[in-house]
């Protein structure tokens, strides 16, 4: 894409885009952020990766003796109106950046109607849909994540009963829809054989369905030129 670049940031230069535009509305785990940047130095996008909360499925993809080597793709976040192939071009510029052997996972989330077109494009290996979970839910509060209703009982012995306590009849569970699970391995020919060959999930044929898109139409307010990052600096 001519005139845009692509530069590894602080990963609180994407705090804004993830709690304003993005639709899950947190900031996950952030092991490695970038920036879309645009001919004039204005920032256009965000992606980041990250440890899975889940351990799981970092023991789950390739086997326990690779678990350190997954990452999750967990924030894709642009603005509208960019060229065609943006978000594939800023994916793959990203993914050539991220320490070699890697084994990223990354999902396409069916209650957002997102099939994962993206990730097809890409040629990421499709392994199917995501267990079956439930989600922490508080009437008045179904806006917020099932994960941020579950941190409002972090430090408690018996968090659903402190829940149950505090909420009352208001704290119920809800079935979470399942997402597409995608992955890719990166890394030299020989490393992307030898993982694939330990690959633990089934390696299916890719969904096909109508796309739909999120709102991400918010601009942060402190979007202008920002600062080429100095050689050697680190996220605080």
């Amino acid at each position: 894409m001519n005139g845009y670049s692509v530069r590894q940031i602080p990963s609180k230069q994407t705090h804004e885009w993830l709690m304003k535009k993005h639709y899950a509305h947190r900031i996950p785990s952030i092991s490695y952020a970038f920036g879309l940047y645009d001919e004039a130095n204005i920032l256009q996008g965000v992606c980041t990766f990250g440890t899975p909360a889940s351990s799981s499925l970092r023991s789950g993809v390739c086997g326990l003796k690779h678990l350190d080597l997954v990452l999750e793709l967990n924030r894709l976040c642009l603005n509208e109106e960019l060229p065609v192939n943006s978000a594939s071009y800023f994916i793959s510029r990203c993914l050539k950046e991220l320490p070699q052997p890697s084994i990223i996972v990354s999902y396409s989330d069916t209650a957002q109607g997102h099939i994962g077109y993206i990730y097809q494009a890409l040629n990421f290996i499709y392994t199917g849909l995501s267990a079956k979970r439930t989600d922490w839910k508080v009437k008045g509060m179904e806006g917020l994540h099932g994960q941020t209703i579950a941190d409002m009982s972090r430090g408690q012995e018996n968090r659903a009963d402190f829940m149950r306590q505090k909420y009352g009849d208001d704290f119920y569970l809800e079935d979470r829809a399942r997402k597409h699970r995608y992955v890719y391995i990166v890394g030299t020919k020989k490393q992307k054989r030898d993982l694939l060959q330990d690959l633990q999930y089934p390696i299916k044929p890719y969904p096909k369905g109508d796309n739909e898109r999120y709102d991400a139409s918010y601009e942060p307010p402190v979007q202008g030129i920002l600062a080429q990052i100095d050689k050697g600096s680190r996220d605080e």
